[in-house]
């Protein structure tokens, strides 16, 4: 195992800086942490990562997304460069430590090669995504996109809830969406997320930290099924019961994510009746349908699964029937050889041989495969617990991962 003597406070230490900035004014809620995209939060939190950045021995600069990137020099200027990183915005009464805390471990391992003034044959960056969760406006990944170098279809019309169009708050940083394509990161090796797990599987197995497989694909769907409104007294062979259909569907598509392998996921999450009352049949119906899945095509042949038995329900209840796709998420499998060398690390740095994860929720690093091989380190996160404000991470936990990275960056520098 690595020894502890200088790095052995880094975890401790990004764990309380993700503490402080849970609290105003990094969060735009008093009583709790939401940090939005381009909101008064966000801006303030950026300060505060550029002097920790700057203390860290890495130059700052924020780019024309709203990103912020931290640059530890390698021992040329033409380095290539190992991009760490994760995002610094946050959902509504969000937790402490979902992004961030993957942000905070890169300027941790840094900072650990600062001290000590090693440089390796490679850059060393750190980024934080201004905008993964599109929590403030009909977004989602800007900052992971632009810094990606895909193209983006912008509406700058959009707005939050207080009516701010996302045009007027990109123009109040200085910012617009038609000079997001100079935000591409340049001679990228490989990108590294740190995050929590999200999930229980890391607390069951009694491990600080996990390698993750990859990160699942997703479709959701937006579901409108329209029968005939009518007074409830209605004979029940005469019905075309909209919510009746929604039920069958509902157990239909969780039978469907139920039979299949394991990283196959199928939701319904939303569902509302429209005028509905005690006495009247349902006659319209609006539902949402989530399919994720790692394993390449598993998601695809759900979908056909789903999207066929919707249609027999349909037309065996004389229901009409709707299906808009809104999202098609591509997932990503994290790089093989990537994940041997973050393998041997966590072995070195815990002694444990990790269980191999995998993501069902999205992360920037899926976007980042775009651009250069990634892989991911999951944290032991309480109960699995995430987005939300009982959100927790032992120290000894973040210490671990710690010296995961500074060890999986000292192997990358050696097989160079």
């Amino acid at each position: 195992m690595i020894a502890t003597s200088k790095i052995q406070a880094g975890g401790a230490r990004a764990k309380a800086r993700c503490d402080e900035l849970g609290t105003v004014p990094y969060s735009d809620q008093a009583d709790g942490l939401f940090r939005p995209y381009l909101g008064p939060a966000h801006r303030a939190t950026l300060g505060r990562l550029a002097q920790w950045m700057d203390e860290a021995g890495m130059s700052v600069e924020t780019d024309a997304v709203g990103n912020i990137i931290g640059h530890y020099a390698g021992t040329t200027p033409d380095a290539p460069v190992l991009l760490l990183g994760s995002h610094v915005d946050s959902v509504r009464d969000g937790g402490r430590y979902d992004g961030m805390l993957g942000v905070m471990l890169g300027i941790e391992a840094v900072a650990h090669f600062s001290r000590s003034g090693q440089r390796f044959p490679f850059a060393l960056e750190v980024i934080g995504f201004g905008d993964e969760e599109g929590s403030r406006f009909s977004t989602y990944m800007m900052g992971s996109r632009s810094a990606a170098g895909l193209a983006q279809t912008i509406d700058e019309g959009v707005t939050d809830r207080e009516g701010i169009t996302l045009r007027q708050a990109l123009a109040d940083w200085g910012l617009s969406s038609t000079r997001f394509r100079t935000a591409k990161r340049e001679n990228v090796l490989a990108y590294v997320e740190a995050h929590i797990e999200q999930a229980p599987h890391l607390e069951r197995a009694g491990l600080p930290v996990g390698l993750v497989r990859g990160i699942a694909s997703q479709y959701r769907y937006r579901v409108t099924i329209k029968g005939q409104a009518a007074h409830a007294g209605t004979a029940m062979h005469e019905r075309c019961d909209a919510l009746a259909a929604a039920a069958e569907a509902i157990t239909a598509i969780e039978s469907i994510g139920a039979a299949g392998p394991d990283d196959l996921v199928t939701t319904v999450g939303f569902l509302t009746v429209e005028n509905g009352a005690p006495n009247v049949v349902p006659g319209h119906v609006v539902m949402t349908v989530d399919i994720r899945a790692v394993t390449p095509g598993l998601r695809e042949e759900a979908a056909r699964q789903v999207l066929e038995t919707l249609e027999a329900i349909s037309r065996r209840r004389g229901v009409t029937l709707e299906c808009e796709q809104v999202q098609d998420l591509q997932g990503a499998l994290c790089n093989e050889t990537l994940n041997a060398t973050l393998r041997e690390a966590i072995i070195e740095a815990t002694g444990h041989v990790p269980p191999v994860l995998l993501s069902q929720a999205g992360h920037d690093a899926m976007i980042m495969a775009h651009l250069a091989p990634m892989t991911m380190l999951f944290i032991r996160c309480k109960g699995g617990i995430s987005h939300n404000p009982a959100e927790a991470v032992e120290s000894d936990d973040v210490e671990a991962a710690h010296r995961t990275l500074v060890s999986f960056i000292k192997r990358v520098g050696e097989e160079r």
